[in-house]
């Protein structure tokens, strides 16, 4: 029986921005290289930041100016997809011999998403996957996918699909994953309960795969000043 080697990179997107949040993924080909992973997952919005806490300066009916500014840095760090970054993560799971996940906010148009990108040693960026809806003030900064975006691509690790955070409780997402054959469920999430994990264990119980969830380093929201149950 073959054996595969497949890692979670769990870090936090750079409060200096999405190129110094790259220069850290980067910085890790040596460790990718020398584990022998064939596959890599990294967190939600990794490039781009999950900006917890924020609000934007929103009310119900109004927002404030200073919130629109809040929002155009925020827009600033996403990346193009394809674009200057994913050429470089590209060249990366050239040099590792590693497929990527990759958690990115990915601009199109004048519309951010949340998006996994999918890396193939050989063929570079290979597939895209973006977040169906957003989850609850998530909505305020970032767009709708459509089903037009649920990938099972191959690797050398087995047929790999992502489900980014709370889409992941999507029962019809779910099963249009099982039908595409996935086996390995990548689950970039900045959810850090320990409930998740047991999301984590029911998929895979449900759908008979491997299953690997890269979370974001990030503040609790009670460092941020948010009061929270549970």
């Amino acid at each position: 029986m073959s054996t595969s080697v497949i890692a979670a990179l769990q870090i936090g997107a750079s409060p200096a921005g999405t190129r110094a949040t790259l220069d850290t993924i980067l910085g890790y080909e040596t460790a990718i290289r020398d584990s022998g992973a064939s596959l890599v997952v990294l967190p939600e919005a990794v490039l781009g930041g999950y900006p917890k806490g924020e609000i934007f300066g929103t009310r119900l009916g109004y927002r404030l100016p200073e919130g629109r500014d809040a929002y155009a840095r925020y827009a600033a760090q996403a990346i193009d997809v394809p674009g200057p970054e994913t050429d470089e993560l590209a060249a990366l799971s050239q040099r590792t011999g590693a497929s990527f996940v990759v958690g990115v906010i990915e601009r199109g148009g004048s519309t951010l998403y949340c998006t996994a990108l999918f890396f193939d040693p050989r063929d570079g960026l290979v597939a895209k996957h973006r977040k169906l809806m957003p989850t609850g003030t998530e909505r305020l900064i970032w767009g709708q996918g459509d089903g037009s975006t649920l990938p099972v691509v191959d690797t050398a690790a087995g047929r790999a699909g992502a489900a980014i955070c709370w889409e992941n409780h999507m029962p019809l997402l779910r099963c249009a994953m099982y039908a595409k054959g996935v086996q390995i469920w990548c689950a970039p999430t900045v959810d850090e309960r320990d409930v998740w994990q047991s999301s984590m264990r029911h998929i895979a119980h449900e759908g008979r795969c491997f299953v690997v969830s890269a979370c974001q380093v990030q503040p609790s929201p009670r460092a941020l000043g948010i009061d929270v149950p549970g």
